[in-house]
């Protein structure tokens, strides 16, 4: 019995805490009521009458000599500083580096959120689509171009089913479930089989806006147009709206903005004209409506769309498409301050 209290005693005179934690684990370990010491002091009464005095003597010596030792590295541990040795203190307190949000993410919201001030929600849709909401509902010929397989992605073995062209189909998939008056921007991807060059690439994005409701004027239209305009481009930027030809609109248009670089006095970006073309444009065509359930006769909308990539290029004069999917932390660095 004695040996063993000796072994014990040395074993906690070897004890050592590095922290407050591991001087209670010792506490635990050696005075608790199933400590070790405790355990001597339950096998006390096997010992022999005449070695009680001096096994009991021993016992309480050892208890004594635990607890202070415990006391000391708890204290030692507590007196210790709270910090890593190696911690360097001058070292900046935020030393990751942060993310930067990708220049489409930022004008796609830019986009958004001047549109949702003239009360348009967002509307979204399939990426994968059916030729109804791609192409006829929309007013497509059955033989324009658009439906060739050398402009369009079909899904091999469903000759009816492809990647969207354009968001538009977002907007007839809200006209067929929804009654005017209609206010919807569509933000989305979209696909074209095009060779990938500076200027062009197999897929990118758009926003579409559609507006069905009574009474619904190209004046309207007009007036959307220039507040966009002027708020994403500057108070000053004037617009012009010339005559084109889309499926799903009539009368259609083509709406350039002044040439924010050179303030529409001429440069090599607007090729010396003063003006940049951003969008399509129109009244709703009649066919279009009634395809998607709408009384035509009772109202009228007008829709725009745009390529993001486009505002884009104009807004941060990026001059490879390219640079938009390539993902290089450099390229997407230069927008830290735009995040």
């Amino acid at each position: 019995m004695l040996d063993k209290i000796n072994a014990l005693k040395a074993e906690i005179a070897a004890a050592t805490a590095e922290s407050a934690a591991q001087a209670e684990a010792l506490r635990i370990k050696y005075l608790s009521k199933k400590g070790e010491v405790s355990l001597l002091f339950a096998d006390f009464r096997n010992v022999p009458a005449d070695q009680k005095r001096a096994i009991g003597q021993a016992l309480n010596e050892l208890k004594t000599f635990a607890t202070d030792k415990i006391n000391a590295l708890r204290a030692a541990a507590d007196e210790a500083p709270d910090v890593d040795a190696g911690l360097d203190l001058t070292r900046t307190a935020a030393p990751w580096r942060l993310g930067t949000r990708h220049p489409l993410s930022l004008v796609r919201e830019e986009i958004i959120d001047i549109f949702r001030r003239l009360g348009f929600t967002v509307a979204e849709g399939p990426e994968v689509e059916d030729d109804w909401h791609v192409f006829s509902s929309l007013n497509f010929a059955a033989d324009h171009p658009a439906r060739d397989m050398q402009d369009t992605f079909f899904i091999k073995r469903q000759p009816d089913v492809l990647l969207r062209t354009h968001t538009s189909s977002v907007q007839s998939r809200v006209m067929e479930c929804s009654k005017p008056p209609i206010r919807i921007i569509c933000p989305g991807r979209v696909y074209r089989n095009e060779a990938i060059s500076a200027r062009a690439h197999c897929f990118f994005h758009q926003v579409e806006a559609l507006y069905v409701d009574k009474g619904v004027t190209f004046a309207d239209l007009r007036q959307t147009l220039l507040y966009f305009a002027q708020e994403m481009f500057g108070p000053e930027t004037k617009i012009r709206l010339r005559p084109s030809y889309f499926p799903f609109t009539e009368p259609s248009a083509e709406m350039d903005i002044s040439c924010n670089i050179c303030g529409g006095k001429g440069c090599g970006f607007c090729k010396h004209t003063g003006w940049v073309e951003i969008l399509g444009c129109g009244m709703v065509d009649p066919n279009v409506l009634e395809a998607c359930g709408i009384d035509s006769k009772e109202y009228t909308g007008f829709a725009l769309g745009m390529g993001i990539e486009r505002i884009t290029n104009l807004k941060y004069r990026v001059s490879d498409l390219r640079l938009f999917s390539e993902n290089d932390v450099r390229f997407l660095e230069e927008f830290a301050s735009a995040r």
